[in-house]
């Protein structure tokens, strides 16, 4: 029953961050023990993930870990929902699957892990490292401002904006200054991202839609948008040099500010 009483609390306080669109980190005090403190270790998590199952993956709904070392651990499928994971390094980590939703993931290390087909909604990820990660095919309504995805992919993920809920604000991927250079973009939904001043240089935009995207001061150099969507997106300032397959945009006479493209 108090689980029943906790995961419902966790679903209205989702509820209402999203009706602040995203501006969750207001008012939040990221010093506080609550929010720089672990409890739980290594040891701990481990032991954890070897008692779960298929049926009863294991939960860390609301639980304190942040700056813990988790490493190279398999936490495919893991409940992270709420969790604090503050700086905590998952380099290397196997995280497909897992349910990241609401959970703080400030200046956290993800590099080189895989979160394919992972949950990352209204989840605070900023200046998060995800170097070389793989979120192929991941729902992402996170906010990755200020984050670097160098060689990362997003192959065929969901990072738009889910214009059925607008009661509960506008929910999108922001990538706002973020490093995305090299970055796998296939066939992923960019649409009505905010890209503002990022680095998109020798990215692999290749059937991506990037439909009404905020792509103001980003820096598209070498980017191959063969097939890719421009229909509505805002170029104000972008830099589009040398692309590749420019030929064979779609709709990027339809795109905003244009006539602003830095060529």
């Amino acid at each position: 029953m108090k689980r029943t009483l906790r995961t419902a609390a966790l679903g209205l306080g989702l509820i209402a961050a999203t009706a602040s669109a995203q501006d969750m980190m207001r008012h939040v005090d990221l010093s506080s023990p609550d929010m720089i403190s672990a409890e739980m270790t290594r040891g701990e998590v481990e032991a954890a993930l070897a008692a779960a199952t298929s049926a009863a993956p294991a939960d860390f709904t609301g639980k304190r870990l942040s700056g813990l070392d988790l490493s190279g651990l398999n936490l495919s499928g893991a409940i992270f929902r709420a969790a604090r994971l503050n700086k905590t390094k998952f380099a290397g980590a196997k995280l497909d699957r897992a349910v990241l939703d609401q959970a703080w993931l400030l200046e956290a290390d993800l590099t080189g892990a895989s979160l394919k087909g992972a949950n990352l909604f209204a989840s605070q990820m900023a200046r998060a490292r995800l170097d070389g990660a793989d979120l192929s095919g991941a729902r992402v309504a996170a906010d990755l401002t200020g984050a670097s995805l160098v060689g990362a992919s997003i192959e065929g993920a969901n990072l738009g904006a889910d214009m059925r809920n607008q009661s509960m604000g506008l929910m999108r991927a922001v990538l706002k200054s973020a490093k995305l250079e090299r970055l796998n973009a296939r066939g992923a939904d960019l649409s009505r991202v905010d890209l503002e001043f990022a680095s998109l240089k020798g990215a692999d935009l290749t059937g991506a839609s990037l439909k009404r995207a905020q792509l103001g001061g980003a820096d598209l150099t070498g980017v191959t948008v063969i097939d890719t969507d421009f229909d509505g997106a805002d170029l104000a300032s972008a830099r589009l040099i040398a692309p590749i397959g420019i030929d064979q945009a779609k709709n990027l006479d339809k795109a905003k500010n244009s006539d602003r493209l830095i060529r």
